[in-house]
């Protein structure tokens, strides 16, 4: 069956439209491919249709591959903020004393973090000492020093006294090798130490 130049152009105009469409992402538009139609008409309408149907499928494939990449990353940020809370595990081990064990290396974000949760848990729980433990800490630089006088000023802002504990020999000649001032800080050698000595005040008190 022939197509008068009317219907001819008609087809092509309906072609363009759909395409316009799928061009502004609607890929839900299909051509009407009928019998009578010319056979380069039906072959034109047909590949246009499976083009389009392609394009669907590829989008779907593309929001599934990045909802499937935002739920990663989702994912990912969960780890991370589990990461920073396993890395400042804030504990009270007496009645008004918070004990911060550290453990591994101090860089800068990870002393904002710590500093960050820690004076906020002295906030909410009305802490009167904070034990810091590095006792699991072989190295400290002049910036890791640094890191804890900042936040043992911090805590003393706030009204709660902040103890040192856990210096090893190495890192006490490094301390005194470097010519740092930690007379305002004080130190213990260990955490039990510590707090016996809170303990043995607040008794006298």
């Amino acid at each position: 069956m022939e197509l008068s130049e009317d219907e001819f152009l008609e087809s092509v105009a309906d072609a363009l439209l759909t395409l316009a469409s799928v061009g502004e992402g609607d890929y839900d538009m299909r051509l009407d491919v009928r019998d009578e139609d010319p056979t380069a008409l039906r072959s034109l309408y047909a590949g246009i249709n499976e083009m389009i149907e392609s394009l669907r499928v590829e989008q779907q494939n593309s929001l599934a591959y990045h909802q499937e990449l935002e739920d990663k990353l989702s994912t990912i940020e969960k780890q991370r903020a589990a990461i920073r809370e396993l890395s400042t595990p804030i504990m009270e081990v007496w009645d008004g004393v918070l004990c911060l064990p550290v453990v591994g290396v101090m860089d800068t974000a990870r002393s904002v973090d710590m500093t960050t949760s820690l004076l906020q848990a002295v906030v909410n729980q009305k802490t009167k000492c904070v034990i810091i433990d590095i006792t699991g800490i072989d190295v400290m630089d002049t910036r890791t020093v640094d890191h804890f006088m900042q936040m043992a000023r911090a805590v003393r802002l706030l009204g709660s006294e902040c103890v040192l504990t856990g210096v090893n020999p190495h890192i006490a000649q490094t301390v005194v090798h470097m010519g740092l001032d930690l007379s305002h800080i004080v130190t213990h050698r260990t955490l039990h130490e510590a707090l016996q000595q809170f303990v043995e005040r607040s008794v006298r008190r």
